[in-house]
């Protein structure tokens, strides 16, 4: 089977021109975040953004009738690379999540009227979304045991629930909730995706929950991760995403492709913290020369050369299985490339830091940044242990008890065998 992960040579000159603009146009946002509001960042993002559409890179992850650019998930995921060294990266490129996210579902299973009243301007950059799943009283990473009830009423629903980690719920003005409309159903078909006005009675936005990634005094910017109280949320038929039942199936065709898009995220990063710690290798000194001597820095230069490679080549595979074959085709290679990528990611930061020493670990560069995002991408789209899981399954489906009760490759056993096959041969060289 070939993989091939080359592109055109056009797309390799759009790649170029991506690396030197958001090295010089994003990454020193990052150096005066503290002092701006959201709409300075606003203001300083639009004209970024009117460079990206004149480039036509503009929401690339979507089809051209809705403004995208219809790419495959290859060349999606050598974009992301790029995206992934800076967190103020995807809004210029309008792909942020979980506006990129909701975006595809509203694609995908939208009316034409919820396009045109949510994704349009969404796209437009006039309101922003959330994605509003995860619950406190429930596990994270399984999504068939929510709790969070759509009960009929009428022609519509009534929504009940408690969410958090609902991403940029406090700043989004709808918000895409996924709820148990038929507990009683298959544990895939019970429940169903509903678009929610954040302005709607009965939504109670309780607070953001401070976390690594985004401190408390960084919400009005970066976001936070809402917790999110619906009593009795009066929603109408036009509310329901698609058909009844089928919100996880419209959530795996969300996430599949957006864990290849976090793994070349997390790539870029790596390779920020990695450029860092080679680049100080060269002129920091120690004992008896410079860092780049040692064989200790030695060994950490040459492990995250080879993993940040192995996880790369693992991630564009997995891009090019759902480019050819589709999602289902990808799935095992997906997780395996969620947790596989997520801990290249934490080990090549973490050395990166070590290297700088006190330097690594303060706001002076961006390691601390990229340190903190890194831990959580060790459970975000489903815990490591879930991913480790699945694929385990889907390899020993491959393999059956051996007949005897015995290892394949137990000795006696084999030797046994062998006689037998060849106990003619045997005899016939006897006599």
């Amino acid at each position: 089977m070939a993989w091939d992960f080359s592109t055109d040579p056009e797309f390799e000159r759009q790649l170029e021109w991506m690396r030197a603009f958001v090295r010089e146009e994003v990454w020193p946002i990052e150096a005066i975040e503290d002092r701006l509001t959201q709409a300075d960042l606003d203001r300083i993002n639009a004209p970024l953004q009117e460079q990206v559409k004149q480039r036509g890179l503009w929401a690339a992850h979507l089809p051209p009738e809705l403004g995208g650019q219809g790419f495959g998930q290859v060349k999606l995921g050598l974009m992301n690379e790029i995206l992934g060294t800076s967190i103020y990266a995807p809004p210029v490129f309008g792909c942020q999540a979980p506006d990129s996210g909701n975006s595809e579902i509203l694609a995908l299973a939208g009316t034409d009227e919820q396009k045109e009243r949510w994704l349009h301007p969404m796209l437009a950059g006039e309101i922003r979304s959330a994605f509003s799943m995860t619950e406190p009283e429930t596990p994270g990473s399984d999504p068939t045991q929510l709790i969070t009830r759509a009960t009929k009423h009428g022609d519509g629903y009534v929504l009940n629930g408690h969410k958090w980690f609902t991403s940029n719920g406090s700043i989004a003005d709808f918000l895409i909730v996924m709820a148990v409309t038929d507990p009683d159903a298959p544990p895939h078909r019970r429940a169903s995706m509903f678009i929610v006005p954040v302005d709607a009675p009965g939504v109670e936005i309780v607070r953001d929950v401070p976390t690594m990634e985004h401190p408390q005094e960084r919400f009005g910017v970066l976001g936070g991760h809402s917790e999110i109280f619906y009593a009795d949320v009066q929603l109408g038929p036009d509310a329901l995403l698609g058909g009844e039942g089928e919100g996880f199936l419209i959530a795996q065709k969300r996430l599949v492709p957006g864990r290849i898009h976090h793994c070349m995220r997390w790539l870029g990063m790596a390779r920020r913290a990695y450029d860092a710690m080679c680049e100080r290798a060269l002129y920091r000194p120690v004992k008896h020369g410079l860092l780049k001597d040692t064989q200790t820095v030695q060994a950490w230069i040459a492990d995250s050369a080879a993993e940040m490679q192995a996880a790369r080549l693992m991630t564009l595979h997995a891009a090019w299985l759902m480019d050819n074959h589709g999602s289902s085709a990808a799935r095992t290679d997906v997780s395996m490339i969620k947790f596989f990528g997520a801990n290249v990611l934490h080990d090549v930061i973490d050395r990166a830091v070590q290297i700088h020493g006190a330097l690594g670990y303060s706001g002076d560069m961006p390691l601390e940044m990229l340190y903190r995002f890194a831990r959580h991408a060790r459970f975000v789209d489903g815990a490591d242990e879930v991913h480790r899981e699945l694929v385990a399954r889907h390899e020993l489906r491959r393999y059956a008890v051996p007949a005897t009760g015995l290892p394949s490759e137990h000795i006696p056993t084999r030797r046994e065998a062998a006689l037998r096959k060849f106990a003619d041969v045997v005899a016939t060289e006897a006599n």
